[in-house]
């Protein structure tokens, strides 16, 4: 790996490899010179969003929502890295003088938290080191966390950039690739579907082929999910995705960056669609009325 990064020096990617310390800022807002693809990029690429919703997200940014600071808390505690979770012990946070406070954390490049959400994520962390797998999976004294990995994909040329939440120290046994996602529901069935909805199967197939193009894991690595719900008493689930799952997640992962080569390429970035679409109505209508068909 490379050398951690100073605050001193400003990041931009001269080389492809792996990068310790970068701010999370740094890396959102893509230091490659004239851009790269990361694994929510690629998911944007494919639908049921669009190359044109991508590239606004792109010009834009994203907005901050309450949720996604949530998450980076978490992230924090379970982690041990990341953004300064800064507590804002006020009743309302409406008032002129909170709404100020609030605003200066986040540019300074903090999170903001009532007592409440600070003492949840505490709690989430410390369930995640009781977690018989978990607790071994992310254990600070073998791996590495926010590991940044920089390279060209050899089949289409694009630069590519992934951010592992969690990265293990060379050993004996199968490299394990750490990636933890707060839920809603941490039971099976509910992950298959949220699996599914936020693409973490494209997500493994842009993560790995990162991983490996760095020379950071072989190819007899893997990427697991660490799910924990946001509710008490904060249940984890470890995933490994299905043989299927895998397949599939690669070959979209494929897909989203032949798009990328092809719209960076024209300078091109379609919508849903330039033809016209032919829509049926949903199939548990159509059903009601099989007469008229």
């Amino acid at each position: 790996m490379a050398a951690p990064l100073t605050e001193e020096q400003p990041f931009v990617v001269e080389r492809p490899g792996v990068y310790l310390g970068v701010p999370d800022a740094d890396y959102h807002r893509d230091p490659v010179p004239g851009g790269s693809l990361s694994s929510t990029g690629a998911r944007k690429l494919l639908p049921p969003s669009c190359p044109a919703l991508f590239k606004h997200w792109v010009d834009n940014g994203q907005e901050v929502k309450a949720a996604f600071e949530h998450g980076k808390a978490a992230h924090q505690r379970v982690l041990g890295v990341g953004p300064e979770l800064v507590l804002v012990d006020r009743d309302r946070w409406d008032t002129k003088e909170v709404k100020a406070q609030v605003s200066a954390i986040r540019e300074a490049g903090g999170v903001p938290l009532k007592r409440a959400d600070m003492e949840q994520v505490d709690a989430m962390a410390a369930q995640i080191r009781e977690h018989p797998h978990a607790s071994k999976l992310l254990d600070p004294d073998r791996g590495q966390a926010e590991v940044s990995l920089f390279w060209q994909d050899p089949e289409t040329r694009v630069r590519c950039r992934a951010r592992l939440d969690w990265a293990p120290d060379p050993g004996p046994g199968r490299p394990l690739l750490v990636d933890y996602k707060t839920c809603d529901s941490a039971e099976p069935e509910k992950l298959e579907k949220a699996v599914n909805q936020y693409g973490y199967h494209v997500q493994r197939g842009h993560y790995l082929p990162g991983a490996r193009a760095t020379g950071l894991v072989g190819e007899d690595a893997e990427l697991l999910f660490v799910f924990q719900e946001k509710r008490p008493p904060y249940l984890v689930t470890v995933v490994e995705l299905h043989p299927v799952a895998k397949r599939i997640g690669e070959h979209l992962a494929r897909e989203a960056r032949h798009l990328y080569r092809e719209c960076t390429t024209s300078g091109r970035w379609p919508g849903y669609a330039d033809d016209v679409v032919l829509l049926s109505l949903p199939g548990y209508v159509e059903n009601r009325y099989q007469e008229l068909m």
